[in-house]
């Protein structure tokens, strides 16, 4: 089903003159790979090694990057824009799915092939976010920007007050949440790590953990780009995130100094360049991922977690990425994606099923009164502002509740009763 789906996408990047997921993968064991996740995955196939393994992996890993480092300087082949490591990464990986398909049998066999396919997939789901994007700008030339910028006009505009905040203490705030924006996978594959800590000594993995949450959310979350497409304050109302680049085609050079006026919203054409990816807010979700998969760690990284998720969301507001509603939905989103997948896990009880129809309704009913009541969100913020926070609260109260009956109780030990004997 992975394969078919990466295929299909191969298809349609080629469509457009660009290469798609598997020929980016093909390309990245020879040429200098694009910026990703390839030693993140690695990472992630080394959780079924023991220590002695890890060991020569990781500097096979590096050995092998060194050498295509010196053979690309003496060609003066091109390095990405810098970057010229992972190579190594990605020939160890496949090295092993050799190895485990060779050299390993039964239950080892296995959970080495499950390792292999876990950071395979990691990187292949950086692959296929791009070609996602790519589509998402070929076939919506136009936006839905109004509709949403509009409707923010309930939340008070959080995009415009958080960018001016970010624009008064630059450059110190910019380069903390660049940092934190851009590392995002790098956050996640540490939680993913603690998850796993223990699979090469159980010789089997969690029944659930972040890459799952973070894998599904990178799959499902482009589809509603393709039924919502929005490009994000900075590029619709401001220069683009470059500095000039969306100047031509934004509708007034506005973010973050004033807010753009309450109009009746309609389609507005744009390039087909900038992608179409703001609702929902994907970064925002992934944020909410690591934060509830991290509440299990220790305090580090439980304050990590927390950490991660305030930076995200001051990151996606004060850079202009995304619109206060994006958040509001990419929280909704990441929290039924996160129910369905712990029901999937322990069993389609009751209240997880509330809760994904739930989640799934209050998530439908945010997009429809984005596209269909703009103009009555703005008009009336404050009754529509704390309804799209209460909606937003229920779903969070809810997880939580149902996460919480889920626990295990642990019922103390009877003491048995003392007998007296009878004199």
């Amino acid at each position: 089903m992975a394969l078919g789906f990466l295929i299909t996408l191969e298809i349609a990047a080629r469509r457009y003159g660009q290469p798609g997921p598997i020929a980016n993968q093909v390309k990245a064991l020879i040429f200098a790979p694009k910026p990703g996740p390839l030693y993140g995955g690695m990472a992630l196939m080394m959780t079924v090694l023991p220590w002695r393994q890890r060991f020569i992996a990781a500097g096979a890993a590096i050995g092998i990057d060194l050498a295509f480092l010196l053979a690309r300087w003496a060609c003066d082949a091109k390095m990405n824009d810098g970057h010229s490591f992972g190579t190594g990464a990605l020939w160890v990986m496949l090295g092993y799915a050799v190895i485990a398909v060779t050299r390993r049998t039964g239950r080892e066999r296995v959970v080495l092939l499950k390792g292999v396919g876990l950071g395979l997939l990691l990187v292949a789901g950086r692959k296929t976010g791009d070609t996602w994007l790519l589509i998402t700008s070929k076939t919506r030339p136009a936006v839905l920007d109004q509709y949403v910028a509009t409707a923010d006009h309930a939340l008070g505009n959080p995009s415009w007050l958080v960018g001016r905040i970010v624009k008064a203490t630059s450059p110190i705030s910019t380069h903390l949440l660049h940092l934190v924006y851009g590392q995002l996978a790098a956050a996640a594959v540490v939680v993913a790590l603690y998850q796993l800590r223990n699979v090469a000594v159980e010789r089997r993995f969690p029944s659930h953990h972040l890459v799952r949450t973070f894998l599904v959310i990178g799959l499902l979350g482009p589809g509603v780009y393709m039924l919502f497409p929005v490009v994000g304050p900075v590029f619709a109302y401001g220069p683009g995130a470059s500095g000039t680049g969306g100047v031509h085609w934004a509708m007034a050079n506005l973010w973050p100094d004033m807010p753009p006026p309450i109009n009746t919203p309609h389609p507005i054409p744009y390039d087909e360049i900038t992608p179409r990816n703001c609702m929902p807010s994907l970064h925002t979700a992934w944020a909410v991922a690591i934060f509830v998969h991290s509440r299990g760690a220790p305090r580090v990284l439980r304050f990590a977690g927390t950490f991660w998720l305030i930076a995200t969301l001051a990151a996606t507001l004060g850079f202009g990425y995304h619109y206060g509603v994006d958040l509001v939905a990419g929280v909704v989103f990441a929290l039924t994606i996160e129910a369905a997948l712990r029901s999937l896990d322990r069993g389609w009880d009751r209240p997880g099923i509330q809760l994904v129809i739930y989640g799934a309704t209050v998530f439908a009913a945010l997009l429809v009164s984005y596209r269909w009541l703009p103009m009555e969100m703005a008009r009336n913020p404050g009754i529509f502002g704390p309804l799209l926070i209460l909606a937003m609260t229920s779903v969070v109260y809810g997880y939580a509740r149902t996460a919480k009956l889920r626990e295990p109780t642990v019922t103390p030990a009877r003491q048995p009763e003392l007998q007296l004997e009878s004199l």
